[in-house]
């Protein structure tokens, strides 16, 4: 490291784009929130009925 502490920061770095900070990820198959399951059937057989 040749550079003095105070030569690193004399200059800024190259900016970045707003383009380049954007992650954008695949959108996957949203979980079934009852699981599978028939919640009216769990009921009713809850009910005892």
């Amino acid at each position: 490291m040749s550079e003095s502490p105070d030569e690193r920061f004399r200059t800024l770095p190259a900016s970045v784009k707003l383009e380049d900070t954007i992650a954008s990820h695949p959108a996957g198959t949203p979980a079934d929130p009852d699981e599978g399951r028939n919640l009216d059937q769990e009921l009713v057989i809850r009910a005892g009925g």
